[in-house]
């Protein structure tokens, strides 16, 4: 079963896919299925004996290209759709031990060469209204393979955090005629009591607000709506500010620290209101 169905108290999509609850759960390392196949007889996903960064299409997709028609029939209180949609993996390394904090910043660098590739590509498919790029680091936040990894779902609609992001932002333009982004990172940028790390372009920074303990938020100092708007020298600083964050997290408790990573950014055709940045959630609650 894959089907999206509308929750009328919340008004947002809600996707069932059952069938990831088949997917492969923590495998040891000899049968990861996201390193390099040098076995011709066992192959993985990716089907060559070395890599850099590999991108492909989720086994165990919740969202498909081509979905099934809904198991069930909604109602105009409940409405169902077909989960249309695309969900992609994102390999970081071709080494299975490790995490993205050990990866160089050139690594993270080309990761981010990947991201912009895709959130382009995902965006010109027809059915796409917004690229949604993530990691889940760790067990107990929900991974089913060590493999450092992340994903990218592409829904046909726009997600309500986002969704609520991008109105936000609409009010405070017409308030006040600026970025509502732009007027937060100038805000933590002045009092500076919450930067974790900046330099010309990027800055790491516990937001006032934050929900979670060790929360970070990275974003451009300059308004830029989405990767695609990124220049030369705002992918080399967003990857120094990266590496610079992953580190501190890990050295906070002298552990690979688990976390959920998610970049926000604007719907496919782009937004004015939108300005990229990435939420860090550690779940590390002491």
């Amino acid at each position: 079963m894959s089907e999206l169905r509308w929750n009328p108290l919340l008004r947002e999509w809600v996707i069932t896919a059952t069938a990831r609850q088949e997917r492969t759960y923590l495998p040891l390392a000899a049968q990861c299925p996201l390193c390099p196949t040098r076995d011709p007889s066992a192959p993985t996903e990716i089907p060559r004996p070395t890599f850099d960064i590999a991108v492909f299409e989720n086994r165990f997709p919740a969202l498909r290209r081509l979905p099934p028609a809904p198991e069930v029939e909604g109602t105009e209180l409940e409405p169902v759709m077909p989960a249309e949609g695309a969900c992609e993996v994102v390999v970081y390394t071709s080494e299975h031990a490790g995490t993205l904090t050990d990866q160089p910043v050139e690594q993270i660098y080309k990761l981010i060469l990947v991201w912009t590739d895709r959130y382009r590509a995902l965006g010109e498919l027809p059915f796409v209204k917004y690229v949604f790029i993530f990691e889940n680091k760790g067990a107990i936040v929900g991974t089913t393979l060590h493999h450092p990894h992340g994903q990218i779902y592409a829904f046909p609609y726009v997600p309500p955090i986002p969704a609520r992001e991008l109105e936000a932002g609409r009010a405070h333009r017409a308030e006040h005629g600026r970025c509502l982004l732009c007027d937060i990172v100038a805000q933590e940028s002045t009092e500076a009591r919450r930067v974790i790390a900046e330099n010309q372009a990027c800055m790491a920074y516990v937001p006032f607000f934050a929900r979670f303990p060790y929360e970070v938020h990275v974003t451009t100092l300059a308004h830029r709506e989405s990767l695609l708007d990124f220049d030369e020298t705002d992918r080399q600083a967003l990857a120094h500010v990266l590496k610079a964050v992953l580190v501190r997290y890990d050295a906070l408790f002298e552990m690979s620290l688990p976390y959920m990573m998610v970049l926000h950014q604007a719907p496919v055709g782009g937004d004015p209101d939108a300005h990229f940045h990435i939420e860090f959630y550690p779940l590390n609650r002491s």
